[in-house]
């Protein structure tokens, strides 16, 4: 909302204040306690400490007049800043839509979004990404540069912006929950604030009438079903437990039934996006059956996303839909001609589909995909399909 309030250009000076607020949270609440409304109380120090800002320097009168949002005419009246509920949703819309901004690349964005939408600060962030703080830090400040340099304005985007803008915030969104599915940092293969956080947006987004659009209602479909097994996703010391193996009672029903309330909301209109698609997927890998039938439905999808955009993740995920709705033998003719000698989970892929078939050859697809895993959990189940086969 401060972001709003200053403009792109003054973007540091309301992280200033926002830091100066959590401080003074930090040492009044260590005192007297939590406040009754801890949000309110926040918003409320955070707008006396920009009208604090302002009456300490002349940046306002000399920079800024012209970037801020007011009512009345400045005319030594006080400012009064908007702190009702629409004011801080329309900031946050705006935000997103200035933050996933295509003038900065994906990774530039997704830091960008996590550092100013999220919260999350350097080292959170060079942890999700398996990077040093240094890079994370530069990162961020040329995303911000870039904004300014394009004179990105923090505002609520008009129709016209949104249909031009949304499939790369809905992008950097998807990304963002992509990271927390299937996080590339240390010994941490969930993780489950990421997913959260691209959750919330989304949220935010549908809120809004303008961006309740079927792809975006699809997207939160598809982050509901995934999101419905994590209990069952990973072991009580955190290593990951694929999903033949999982613990079907601990698929949340709650999450299941919200994800399938969103779906049906993205089937209004002609809209046929890769998170309808993905959505559907992830729909069917909710029903506890394991029928060949079930599978046809999931290869049916995956032939469609393929289509739509094609990816090598995407190619592999067919794959092993196709080994269980058609047989092994078929899938192993399909997987090879992937030829993805580098990549860790086609070599997974193949040590599987070769299991009691060749398990010779399972073991040399295995002994390869466990030389390029690169999280503590994959090489943990690679080496386990070794030891199973070696008996």
């Amino acid at each position: 909302m401060l972001c709003s309030l200053f403009g792109i250009h003054h973007i540091e000076i309301a992280e200033d204040i926002v830091s100066d607020t959590f401080l003074a949270a930090t040492e009044t609440w260590a005192i007297k306690g939590i406040p009754e409304n801890p949000t309110a109380w926040l918003y409320t120090v955070a707008k006396n400490k920009t009208k604090n800002h302002f009456k300490r320097t002349d940046i306002f009168e000399k920079k800024i007049v012209s970037e801020i949002k007011y009512n009345s005419p400045l005319d030594g009246q006080e400012m009064e800043i908007d702190l009702s509920e629409k004011n801080i949703a329309d900031s946050q819309l705006a935000m997103i839509f200035a933050v996933c901004n295509p003038c900065n690349s994906n990774e530039a964005q997704i830091a960008l979004a996590l550092n100013l939408l999220c919260g999350f600060g350097i080292s959170e962030i060079s942890d999700a990404f398996l990077s040093n703080k240094e890079v994370i830090y530069k990162r961020i400040n040329r995303a911000k540069e870039k904004l300014k340099e394009e004179n990105i304005k923090i505002e609520s985007p008009n129709v016209a912006e949104i249909s031009e803008r949304i499939a790369t915030v809905l992008k950097t969104i998807y990304l963002l929950y992509s990271e927390g599915y299937y996080s590339t940092s240390q010994n941490a293969t969930l993780r489950k604030d990421l997913c959260a956080e691209a959750m919330r947006l989304t949220y935010l987004l549908i809120q809004n009438q303008t961006t309740n659009l079927p792809e975006t209602n699809a997207l939160m479909a598809l982050m509901c079903f995934h999101s419905s097994r994590f209990e069952a996703r990973t072991s009580e010391n955190g290593e990951i437990i694929l999903y033949q193996d999982q613990d079907k009672a601990l698929w949340n029903q709650e999450l299941i039934d919200r994800g399938t309330y969103f779906l049906g909301k993205s089937s209004i209109g002609n809209t046929l996006s890769k998170y309808h698609l993905e959505a559907g997927i992830a729909y069917w890998h909710t029903l506890k059956s394991d029928t060949s039938e079930k599978w046809k439905h999931i290869l049916e999808l995956y032939n469609h996303l393929i289509i739509l955009e094609y990816s090598p993740i995407v190619a592999l995920n067919r794959t092993y839909a196709l080994s269980k709705a058609i047989g092994k033998q078929e899938a192993i003719i399909e997987a090879e001609k992937l030829n993805l000698a580098e990549n860790h989970f086609y070599h997974s892929l193949l040590g599987n589909l070769y299991t009691e078939i060749d398990n010779l050859k399972a073991i040399h697809h295995f002994e390869t995909a466990l030389k390029l895993a690169k999280t503590v959990s994959d090489k943990n189940i690679i080496s386990k399909n070794i030891s199973n086969l070696s008996f």
